[in-house]
């Protein structure tokens, strides 16, 4: 049983790492208050980072909104680039050497394997699916393909998946939800880490980064608690401690689903433009 929870004694380093697919709404700006008020009551060091790697769906007209509503909703933050004499966000498309160091290392632990697999031969393969986080658990094809290439070229131009310890109960204590456990194998399977376009998945950038920059505490979405079990895995193969996690309840819509980005009522732009009071609207900001 891996268990991971406990806070470093170094100083507190936190993040918010917004996704510029879109304009962001209520749920985000909660979440990211919620961060800052936890690096604040730290006396810590609060850093933000833009997520860009959905070279798709990303776009540099949401980037400079969203770091304009990041303002106007009250949110500040200590380290970054320098932009015009202010400070700007790290951005991981910039990262790529990052990433690319972290994939070699758990390559070269035989932590993950090559995989050639698409979504639709796994659910081919999968004789009864069930899904856990909305993908399907992975059935192993291809956890005996040789991992051997002829060069890095090639051995970076197929997926790779992370092979997780089948039967293995992963439990980390949420500061702010208690004590959660997920299984290996059960509640998720073998997940992709590296892409064949040479795109690192979201599991492994978010912890190559958070690594590289020392972040001592997560705040985030309680959406992303399945996340957390697979990064503490990433992190253990890496040798390196995983933070803290506080994840923060969904703000949810009128019919009680979770806010998406399409939610323009909700959205910070719409609240902005109408002269709501966000501070109001938010409540305490727990």
């Amino acid at each position: 049983m891996t268990k991971i929870g406990a806070k470093k004694e170094t100083g507190y380093r936190g993040r918010i790492a917004p996704t510029p697919t879109g304009f962001m709404h209520l749920g985000h700006a909660k979440t990211f208050l919620k961060a800052q008020e936890r690096a604040r009551e730290a006396e810590g060091t609060l850093l933000l980072r833009v997520e860009d790697l959905d070279r798709e769906r990303c776009k540099e007209e949401f980037t400079g909104a969203l770091i304009e509503d990041l303002r106007w909703a009250g949110l500040d933050w200590e380290e970054g680039p320098d932009v015009g004499g202010a400070c700007g966000p790290y951005t991981q498309s910039d990262r790529g050497e990052v990433f690319r160091k972290v994939w070699k290392s758990l390559r070269a632990s035989g932590s993950i394997f090559p995989c050639r697999c698409s979504r639709k031969d796994v659910q081919v393969a999968v004789t009864a699916p069930h899904e856990s986080g909305g993908e399907l658990i992975y059935p192993g094809i291809c956890r005996d393909w040789s991992p051997d290439f002829d060069s890095e070229e090639s051995a970076e131009a197929v997926n790779w998946r992370f092979r997780v310890p089948d039967g293995e109960t992963i439990e980390f204590v949420d500061e702010n939800l208690g004590i959660q456990r997920f299984g290996a194998g059960r509640d998720f399977g073998d997940f992709l880490v590296w892409r064949k376009d040479g795109i690192p998945s979201y599991e492994l950038a978010v912890v190559a980064d958070d690594i590289a920059m020392g972040i001592t505490e997560v705040v985030r979405g309680e959406d992303l608690l399945l996340s957390t079990a697979r990064q503490i895995l990433l992190y253990r193969s890496l040798g390196c401690e995983a933070p803290s996690y506080y994840h923060c309840p969904l703000v949810l819509d009128e019919s009680g689903r979770r806010l998406a980005k399409r939610h323009q009522s909700l959205g910070l732009r719409e609240i902005r433009r109408l002269g709501v009071d966000l501070a109001a609207l938010l409540g305490d900001g727990s």
